[in-house]
């Protein structure tokens, strides 16, 4: 016997592991590197004083000390200051500049692909049109991104980072996050693949032979598909705003969390990673939501009774 509840279960504790167990990987990948951290952040050639400034970013007890410390501390809101990005400038302030722009951005990158999955749901997107979506998506989103950040700078010049270059670049930004890489074509695919598969099902043509719409008979038996399809393009879409942010220069937390890493600003890491973690865990929740919402509708359905003869 299938238990319905094992799925979401799994979901639901890898959703309340993840913020936790991100930030913990990065501390101990901290410590793994050569060198005393604090050093590592700021040579005693260049610094001195490093025992004060390990102090001071509890960084002189121990990996553990240091995450328990920084994870009590973002629990409350408070990141602590950029040791290097932005030397003194706390944590929260950055991300606060930076996580509405890389909201917008995966906004403006979704609506494609939302548009192309409700097209190809309600047969409006013709099946003719899925491999030219699948080989559009083959272009790399960094290659994309190199040849408009190539283009804009060829059309602005010095004014490449004034208030509408900006918003030109996060148009473009979002073009290529919703096309690159396979983004729009499979979830076009999936989508289309998903109905296909579901409209075979007998209950489908008792809807149809009683007069019902055969998309709302549909939607709640797929929805737990959907809702993990639609959880695969936001990872994807977030995992790819780092590039894009970067090539582009889009000041987002993908551009952030890079310059973090570059410049070994751990504070910076931990609070970007973690961010992703984060939102990364909500999805996960999400579906387990969905799933658990659909299956209890499923189990409280009346059984219809057969058909005499």
């Amino acid at each position: 016997m299938k238990v319905w509840w094992l799925r979401p279960l799994v979901r639901l504790l890898a959703a309340l592991v993840l913020p936790f167990a991100v930030p913990a990987i990065i501390t101990a990948l901290i410590w793994a590197l050569p060198g005393d951290p604090a050093e590592i952040i700021c040579p005693p050639e260049r610094c001195g004083g490093t025992e004060v400034l390990a102090a001071r970013w509890n960084l002189d007890q121990g990996p553990w000390h240091f995450y328990v410390n920084w994870l009590s501390s973002a629990m409350q809101g408070d990141f602590g200051n950029s040791w290097r990005v932005l030397q003194g400038v706390t944590v929260r302030s950055l991300l606060e500049e930076s996580v509405p722009t890389t909201t917008l951005l995966m906004a403006l990158g979704m609506l494609p692909i939302v548009l192309g999955s409700i097209g190809a749901a309600t047969g409006r997107l013709p099946a003719r049109v899925d491999p030219a979506l699948s080989a559009f998506g083959v272009v790399p989103a960094v290659i994309f991104s190199l040849f408009f950040a190539a283009l804009i700078e060829l059309r602005y010049g010095a004014e490449s980072f004034d208030e509408h270059a900006r918003m030109v670049r996060l148009g473009v930004g979002a073009v290529v996050l919703g096309l690159s890489d396979g983004a729009l074509g499979a979830a076009v695919a999936g989508v289309r693949a998903l109905f296909s598969a579901e409209e075979k099902q007998r209950y489908v043509g008792v809807a149809v032979l009683r007069g019902e719409g055969v998309l709302a008979n549909m939607l709640p038996n797929v929805s737990p598909a959907l809702a993990g399809q639609l959880r695969a393009r936001l990872v994807h879409l977030l995992s790819g705003t780092v590039v894009v942010e970067v090539v582009l220069r889009i000041d987002g937390v993908g551009d952030l969390l890079w310059q973090g890493t570059l410049l070994q600003d751990f504070g910076v890491v931990l609070a970007a990673a973690g961010g992703f973690a984060f939102f990364s865990a909500f999805m996960l929740f999400f579906q387990a939501v969905v799933e658990i919402l659909v299956s209890l509708h499923v189990r409280r359905a009346p059984v219809l009774p057969l058909a005499p003869g």
